[in-house]
């Protein structure tokens, strides 16, 4: 790991931000990078809600103070407050996506994505500890893991945490269809082009429609 971006503030990776500056100092805990690293991957899981309806055609939902601040976001602003509070107290991270098959996608959410189960540009940090660079996807809070028995995904620092490909009753859930590589900032632009391409019923709704899609 030789690039400096990954330590840098960025435009949505925005480790700068006193309040990003300031969770990140609270919960990281440890003596070493990867303790810290692991102690804030659970405060930004659980500390921050997922919820995929917002409107993208604004930047607040891929940037990591305005997620901190609306103490919700999806898998993409929640990743990048992960690896800015990571660079906040001098972890080297980035960005990395790929495009997951969920096999267990509700009836309403697959109806507002066109009928589709693909989540392209599905986000997840990355962090360089002990001479490499390891997964790390924060997206999924616990609470909602259990309320849909989903596994939720462990971190230990040392082993990629991306997801099961079954949930809790042995259904299948996620599958990885493409990877789309690793960035030093989100490529927000290039995201909303394939949104606007994949997603046209999604693109642009508000947040009221998140406990619809979700309802049993």
């Amino acid at each position: 790991m030789t690039d400096s971006a990954f330590l840098a503030p960025g435009e949505y990776i925005d480790s700068d931000h006193s309040a990003v500056r300031e969770f990140a100092r609270r919960h990281a805990k440890g003596n070493t990078d990867l303790e810290r690293a692991v102690s804030l991957y659970y405060a930004v899981r659980d500390g921050i809600r997922y919820n995929p309806f917002l409107d993208f055609s604004t930047d607040k939902p891929f940037r990591a103070s305005d997620t901190l601040a609306a103490g919700e976001g999806f898998c993409v602003g929640k990743a990048a407050l992960l690896a800015a509070c990571a660079r906040a107290v001098g972890i080297p991270a980035r960005v990395g996506f790929a495009d997951v098959k969920n096999h267990l996608t509700t009836p309403r959410l697959a109806e507002h994505m066109g009928g589709s189960d693909l989540f392209v540009y599905h986000g997840f940090t990355e962090f360089w500890l002990e001479g490499k660079w390891v997964k790390a996807t924060p997206a999924f809070n616990l609470e909602l893991c259990r309320k849909f028995r989903v596994m939720p995904l462990e971190f230990d620092g040392r082993h990629d945490s991306i997801f099961h490909p079954f949930d809790a009753d042995d259904r299948r859930h996620m599958e990885y269809v493409r990877e789309r590589g690793s960035h030093a900032d989100v490529p927000v632009e290039e995201i909303r082009r394939v949104f606007r391409e994949s997603y046209p019923g999604l693109y642009k709704l508000g947040k009221d429609a998140a406990k619809e899609a979700f309802s049993p």
